[in-house]
This record gives C-alpha cells, sequence and structure tokens, in this order.
C-alpha cells in the first residue's frame, strides 16, 4: 500500500488561509487590512527614503511615509501628536466603512432588481390587455394571431406567463411570429398556479384571458389548478375578464367549465381534433378552408347589424350582401344559430353572422339581380357511397376519430384499424338518452338496423419499421388516416413517425399510380412543409387548430357558441361538396347563383375551390367570401365549400350497439374516452352542452 504524499509547506498555509476565511466576514475584512498594510506601507517607504527631496531626518521620513500610507488607504493624512494621527486613521476607516458599505448596497440593489426583471417578476400595470397563461406549442400561433388581430386596432398589450425563463420567452416568439407591430409583448415568469405570481399580470383589469394546455400528462390538472389560483384573484361574481380555456380529457372539462365561472369558456381540444381528422376524410381540403376561417389573415367570422332584414326571411339576407356571406343568427337573447331554415324570421334586435374581411365591410346590398336560374342544376345530389377506410397508429384521440367515422360513414363502409400495440377486448356502449343542446339542431332520426354501422376490424404490425409501411396493400382502400402517437407514448419528436408513414404513403401512390385521400396528424405547425402528400389529402396540426380557435373566441366571445356548433356532432359544419350540385357543369354563372342554389339546399355557400389551383400555394385554389358578382366557368371537379347540417348516422341517435371488431376492440388507455357516450361529455354535465367540445355556462 502506497503511503500518504506529505503536505507540502505551501499546502499547509493555503488550508490555514482557508479556514480562516471560512470562519467570518470580520476574519475577510482582518485579512484585507493586514494584506494592505503590508504592501502599502513598505512600498510608501521605499518611495520615501528613495525621493531626493524627502526631509533629511529619519522623523521627517516617517511622517512622509505615513502621510503617504494614509492618503493610499484614505484614512487620512493628518500629522502631529501620535493621538491626533490616530483620531484621524479611525476617522479614516469610518468613512471608508460608511462609503464602502452605501456602495455595496446600491450595487446589491441594482443587482438584484436587474435579476427580478430578468426572471419577470414585476407587476404589470396594463389596463385592456390580453393575458395569456401557459405555453405550450399553441402559444406561437395564439400569439401570433392575436398580434394580426391588433393590427389595425389601437396598440395594445399581450402579457405572457409562464413558468419558463424570460429571455428564452421573448426569444422564442421573436423567431417564430417575427416582429409583433404595434402590439406590446410583455413576458413574465413564474408558475401560473400560483396566485401571487398570477397577480402580477393584473388579471382584474385584462380584456381577456386565456389559458393554454399543455401536451404533459398532467396538464389538465395545471389548467384547473391554474383556473382556480385565477378565480381566487379575480374574485367571485360576474365583474372578470372573459375566460378561454382548453382541456384534453373531457373529465377535466366539467370542472374546469366550474373553475372558470360564469363568463369562462372551455374547449375540448381532442373532441375537435378528431372531429375535423374524420370530417377531412370524406372532405379533402377542409383543413385548408378551416385554416383560412380561423386565422386573421384573411376573411373570418363576425356581427353585422340586420335592421334591413328586421321582419322578412332569413333566406333574402343570403343575397342582401355583396362582399360577405351571411351564414347564421344571433338572436337578442343571445342564442346562436347557423345555417337556419330560409323562412326563419329574422326577428327585431337580432343580428346576423357573416363571414367578411373586417366589421366596416358588410353593408346591404340587393345581389338578387346578380342569380341566373336557368344555369342552377335540379335534382337530389347522388347519394354518398360505401367507403373503406384505413386508420395507421393509435393515440389518445383515436377512439374519438373512429367513433365519428362511424357515425358518419355511409352504410355499408368498413374501417381497418393498424396498430402497433395490442387491443383490450370490445365493450358494448350504453344507450346515451341526453337530450341535444338547446343551439345544436338535429335532422329528424329513425332506427335503422345495426348492420348500416361501419364494421371496424383490428390488428397489430410494426408499424415503426418501414419496411411494414411500404408492404401494405392500398388497392382496397378509398382514405388512410394517419395518427401519430403521444409525445408520452414516444420519441421527443411524435411527428417523426407521422412524415415517415406519410412518405411511405406516397411512395406507395406513385408505384401504383392512383392517388389516395390521405389525412395525416401532426403536433407541430413547422412540420406541415415537410408532409409528403398529395394535393387532394389534408395535414391536420392539432395545436394550431386550438390556437386559432382560442386566438378567434379571445376576440369575440359571441364567436365561442359559432364553433361550438361547427365542431359539435350533429351541428352545422362546414363541407365542401361538388359544384356540379348547385350548378350545371360548365356553366358559366356568378357566386350569387351558387348561393342562391345553395340556399334552395337548405345551405349557406361561403367560397369555392378550384380544381385548376389545387396544386398552387399557398391557397390551394381554395376562394372564401368572393364577391357576389364574381363570374367564372364552374367544371365538375370543382367544390362549393357552404355551412350545412352535418349528417349523423341514425343508429347513433337510436342507441344501437356501436362496436363490431373482427377480433378485438380499440385500445383505450386509461379510460379516458369511453365510446358509450358521445366525445366531450361526461357524467357531471348538464345537459345543455352534450356532445358539444365548448363548455360555457
Amino acid at each position: 500500500m502506497t503511503g500518504r504524499r506529505p503536505d507540502s509547506p505551501r499546502d499547509r498555509a493555503r488550508y490555514l488561509f482557508d479556514r480562516t476565511l471560512a470562519r467570518s466576514t470580520g476574519t475577510l475584512m482582518g485579512w484585507l487590512v493586514i494584506t494592505c498594510l503590508a504592501v502599502v506601507v513598505p512600498v510608501s517607504a521605499v518611495l520615501v527614503w528613495t525621493d531626493p527631496g524627502s526631509p533629511p531626518s529619519l522623523s521627517g521620513r516617517l511622517t512622509a511615509a505615513w502621510r503617504t500610507s494614509a492618503e493610499t488607504l484614505r484614512l487620512g493624512a493628518l500629522t502631529g501628536t501620535p493621538l491626533r494621527m490616530v483620531l484621524s486613521a479611525v476617522l479614516g476607516l469610518v468613512a471608508l466603512l460608511c462609503v464602502s458599505t452605501l456602495i455595496g448596497v446600491i450595487t446589491t440593489s441594482l443587482a438584484e432588481r436587474m435579476a427580478e426583471l430578468s426572471r419577470g417578476r414585476s407587476t404589470v400595470l396594463e389596463r385592456g390587455h390580453v393575458v395569456v397563461l401557459g405555453w405550450s406549442d399553441q402559444v406561437s400561433t395564439v400569439v401570433g394571431e392575436l398580434v394580426a388581430a391588433h393590427a389595425g386596432h389601437r396598440p395594445r398589450a399581450i402579457v405572457l406567463l409562464a413558468d419558463r425563463d424570460k429571455t428564452e420567452m421573448e426569444r422564442a416568439l421573436a423567431a417564430r411570429i417575427g416582429p409583433a407591430g404595434r402590439t406590446r409583448l410583455i413576458c413574465r415568469s413564474g408558475p401560473a398556479s400560483d396566485p401571487a405570481v398570477l397577480a402580477l399580470v393584473s388579471p382584474r383589469e385584462a380584456s381577456t384571458v386565456l389559458v393554454l394546455p399543455s401536451g404533459e400528462p398532467a396538464g389538465d390538472a395545471e389548467i384547473l389548478r391554474i383556473l382556480l389560483a385565477l378565480r381566487a384573484v379575480v374574485g367571485e361574481g360576474t365583474g372578470g375578464p372573459p375566460v378561454l380555456a382548453a382541456v384534453h380529457d373531457d373529465r377535466y372539462r366539467a370542472p374546469a367549465r366550474l373553475a372558470a365561472g360564469p363568463r369562462g369558456t372551455v374547449l375540448e381540444t381532442d373532441t375537435v381534433t378528431a372531429r375535423l381528422i374524420a370530417q377531412c376524410v370524406g372532405r379533402p381540403g377542409l383543413s385548408l378552408v378551416l385554416r383560412d376561417l380561423l386565422d386573421f389573415a384573411g376573411d373570418e367570422f363576425h356581427l353585422a347589424d340586420a335592421t334591413a332584414f328586421h321582419g322578412g326571411p332569413f333566406g333574402a339576407a343570403l343575397l342582401g350582401h355583396a362582399d360577405s356571406c351571411v351564414v347564421g343568427l344571433l338572436s337578442p337573447l343571445g342564442r346562436v344559430s347557423l345555417n337556419p331554415p330560409a323562412d326563419t324570421v329574422v326577428a327585431p334586435g337580432s343580428r346576423l353572422i357573416v363571414l367578411a374581411r373586417d366589421d366596416g365591410t358588410t353593408r346591404p346590398s340587393d345581389c338578387r339581380h346578380l342569380v341566373d336560374r336557368s344555369v342552377i342544376a335540379v335534382g337530389p345530389p347522388p347519394a354518398d357511397a360505401a367507403v373503406r377506410l384505413l386508420v395507421l397508429g393509435w393515440n389518445r384521440r383515436a377512439p374519438l376519430v373512429l367513433e365519428h367515422l362511424r357515425r358518419t360513414a355511409p352504410p355499408g363502409s368498413a374501417l381497418d384499424v393498424i396498430t402497433d400495440r395490442a387491443v383490450p377486448g370490445p365493450r358494448e356502449p350504453e344507450p346515451d338518452h341526453t337530450p341535444q343542446s338547446d343551439h345544436t339542431r338535429q335532422p329528424d332520426r329513425t332506427p335503422e338496423p345495426d348492420a348500416a354501422r361501419p364494421v371496424v376490424r383490428f390488428r397489430t404490425a410494426a408499424l415503426s419499421r418501414p419496411e411494414t409501411l411500404l408492404g401494405l396493400d392500398l388497392t382496397p382502400y378509398d382514405g388512410v388516416v394517419a395518427l401519430g402517437p403521444d409525445p408520452a407514448d414516444g420519441p421527443d419528436h411524435p411527428d417523426d413517425w407521422t412524415l415517415v408513414a406519410l412518405l411511405a404513403l406516397r411512395l406507395l401512390e406513385e408505384r401504383t399510380g392512383r392517388e389516395l385521400r390521405v389525412v395525416g396528424e401532426l403536433t407541430d405547425d413547422r412540420n406541415r412543409p415537410l408532409a409528403a402528400v398529395n394535393p387532394g389529402s389534408d395535414v391536420v396540426v392539432s395545436g394550431e387548430l386550438t390556437g386559432l380557435l382560442m386566438a378567434q373566441i379571445a376576440q369575440n366571445r359571441h364567436l365561442a357558441a359559432v364553433f361550438d356548433e361547427l365542431f359539435s356532432a350533429g351541428g352545422s359544419t362546414v363541407c365542401l361538396r361538388p359544384a356540379g350540385t348547385y350548378v350545371r357543369p360548365g356553366s358559366d354563372a356568378t357566386f350569387a347563383t351558387v348561393v342562391a342554389a345553395a340556399r334552395d339546399r337548405g345551405e349557406c355557400a361561403i367560397g369555392y375551390r378550384r380544381h385548376d389551383l389545387r396544386t398552387v400555394a399557398p391557397d390551394h385554389g381554395v376562394r372564401l367570401n368572393p364577391h357576389k358578382g364574381e363570374r367564372r366557368a364552374w367544371s365538375a371537379e370543382d367544390q362549393v365549400v357552404v355551412v350545412a347540417t352535418d349528417p349523423v348516422h341514425p343508429t347513433e341517435a337510436a342507441g344501437q350497439p356501436a362496436e363490431e371488431t373482427e377480433a378485438a376492440g380499440p385500445p383505450d388507455p386509461g379510460g379516458k374516452h369511453r365510446p358509450q357516450r358521445r366525445p366531450g361529455r361526461t357524467d357531471t354535465e348538464p345537459d345543455d352542452t352534450a356532445g358539444s367540445p365548448l363548455a360555457h355556462p
């Protein structure tokens, strides 16, 4: 065994010095005094003794050395009796201590204040600002859309509070949304669920408070805590600002709605995303239309004056505006009715729900003279044929996607699901006898045999292997849905698998020469340009859709009921239908003619998609809210964008069994989505919001 190396004198001296410094602040000050005297006094003596003009006597030189040392250390330079010199030194030490302490206090205070400002812990003294709580994938979409909405108005502030570094948040927002223009972006750091921290952003004086959903497993519980903290800061009653929150799991929607208060609206993001994915399967291009509808870059929904149409039928208002499209009514009591019957009387005090560029562009104008009845198509539209769909992958929204596909697919359709995990046994759903929401219109339904429901078959395969995807036989399928894994189920970037799956599907399309309807689900909008899909397919970005919805509702709270119906099962929805359903293919007609033809079929036309421009970015042929006098030749491949009643399979309302499988039922991780209830409903929720993804008292 090797002996310990003997300590050197240098090591012993350093160890003794370190132990001395560790004792107290006074010890440190003593060492500083000794060090200063050990350097200043000898050097002063050398300067005096080497100066040719120094006094010749020893006492004179000692006095000169004292004066030099005292001036260097700021101890005073008085000479004379020893008592005067001692008093002078004491006075200098006291002055030095006081000045040094004052400088230290000022420096420390400034450093702490700068650190507090850099951490984002100062109080915001704004009024009428928008408060955004939390940080998620939707933050750039929400803030960017709010900046765009404020561009043409007076300068306003957007205050963001999240438990992240303030500088990091500012850099991320600047990189994603660019210059904010006249809008002031203010970031504060800290947990939004802490009432003391939440009070820093002055939520009581805000115009709107948005609570962003988190992608974390416990994100919904954190949303609930933030809403409770907001309730504690703002107080009870109706005097606070409108609150808009979003949750993933329907089990948290009812508690979140209670915590949000009477002016709160809770959006269930999984239900909205799942319904859009299912709708895009049969309506290629729908994601482009909804993205155009929800952002502030083009036309969006507004409320317009209906005085000119009071006492008349709603159908007259559809051709009563040249530069905006009417889609519904807002009653004097605040009840929203999208696509009401054309003979509905517009009551005094009602307002029109219109699609327009902005609030100031909606002016009444009679467009009936632009309608050419001779080119309107006659006869019923062709019935939807049975389809066979393939779903690849699985996540928490998959049960909701399948539920909606099974409700809306034509009779005789089939659904095949391929997952990379084992699936549990099937479960029979319970009948749902809950009445529909007041604002949700549903067509009369009669029970039909359960054989009309699409059959769902499940099987497992190694979807993570590209050779498995490339070995799929897509010949029997009319459409494919690619669902990415949840962030907690896979790598840090769940979109990676989806991008690979979309690439493999595109290669299969090129190999077979057959174009499929492909719907891919992404979580990050920055990956949209990387998705390899054909022009007839859709890419749904779940986080972007939620952000756009929240920004729209934040700007106009009345729109919450509009989007509630658009994204609720059984209500009115946005559809793309062949132009030949409304006007004869090849005919030259104005858009007013299309609006009149849609009105005759109980629909509200709001735009179209040109087939010859569907591959041209950025709008891919989508044109919303064209002028009523716009004339063009309509081809059979063109599509018309309408607001119409969403068909729901009759067996859904009749409470018939909703699950048929070949081998096993779908996986339901954690039991979050139970197929026996309509998406978006909870056991404790009142019946007035059944089947609705937006909850607001």
